[in-house]
């Protein structure tokens, strides 16, 4: 019994390389058979360290000890006009698998999951490139007292309340990748950096980022910097808003009113002055 426990987990690999994959997703890297990723915790963007830094945001990652929470973090973009598509866990024959996040000129399918700050399951609200040049959206980033020289605003969907981690199954996303994340598939990727693969590996050296242990709220859900989970910026995870009650049914609705003419908002909204 200790033997198969002790390969328990390289089992679990292979059958993941024997699982078959969406179209134009990423090559899986983990399993966890019966078990579902927890919900994703509810925490602020920590402030920017620099102009330039992109944040990502966090996941669940499974180790042979169980889930545990990769926090949020800034990082820099392997080159100039990439955008980071997040990795995300899918229902897949029974299993849930791990599909790794990559760096691409536009973003493609990361299951439908609203990671907030920027994706809130389709494509990114957070930025774009012109040039070589990243502007920021306002309305999403917190840029504490950085300056930075390009930034335009357009308001989004607020992040709020627990958020399912995974696609697919009775209780993930239903989401299925469009035209536009197909052709962001067939792009040329670029893998997650090394400063990302330590900041992961050494988030699964911390006790308390284990879900059995945080019960879903990690302490530390977002840093400034990878790797970094001491210190100033540091952003722990708070407690889900509650829904809104509903009005009670013997309240009469108030009358309904002719909609102003809209204008069509511009593709990255209003650039402000800085």
């Amino acid at each position: 019994m200790h033997a198969i426990r002790r390969f328990l987990p390289f089992l679990l690999v292979c059958c993941v390389l024997a699982l078959p994959a969406p179209a134009g997703a990423q090559v899986a890297v983990g399993i966890s058979v019966n078990v579902a990723p927890p919900a994703l915790p509810v925490y602020a963007e920590p402030p920017l360290p620099a102009d330039g830094y992109i944040f990502t945001p966090g996941y669940w990652a499974w180790a042979p000890s169980g889930y545990y929470w990769v926090p949020g973090t800034w990082v820099l973009p392997p080159s100039p006009g990439l955008l980071w598509t997040p990795g995300y866990w899918a229902f897949v024959n029974g299993a849930y698998v791990w599909y790794a996040g990559y760096w691409g000129p536009h973003v493609g399918f990361y299951g439908g999951i609203n990671y907030g700050f920027g994706y809130f399951g389709t494509g990114y609200e957070g930025g774009y490139w012109e040039h070589d040049h990243f502007f920021y959206n306002s309305a999403i980033h917190n840029f504490g007292a950085v300056h930075v020289a390009n930034v335009y605003r357009k308001t989004v969907p607020a992040n709020r309340g627990a958020r399912v981690s995974f696609a697919g199954g009775p209780r993930g996303t239903a989401a299925r990748p469009g035209p536009n994340e197909d052709a962001a598939s067939r792009e040329p990727h670029v893998p997650p950096s090394d400063v990302q693969s330590r900041h992961e590996t050494a988030a699964g050296g911390l006790h308390h980022a284990l879900a059995s242990v945080n019960r879903g709220r990690p302490p530390v859900a977002a840093t400034p910097k990878p790797a970094t989970f001491t210190g100033r910026g540091i952003v722990s995870a708070r407690r889900p808003t509650p829904p809104a009650a509903h009005p009670a049914a013997a309240r009469p609705a108030p009358a309904a009113r002719p909609a102003p003419a809209a204008h069509a908002p511009e593709e990255h909204g209003e650039p402000e002055r800085r």
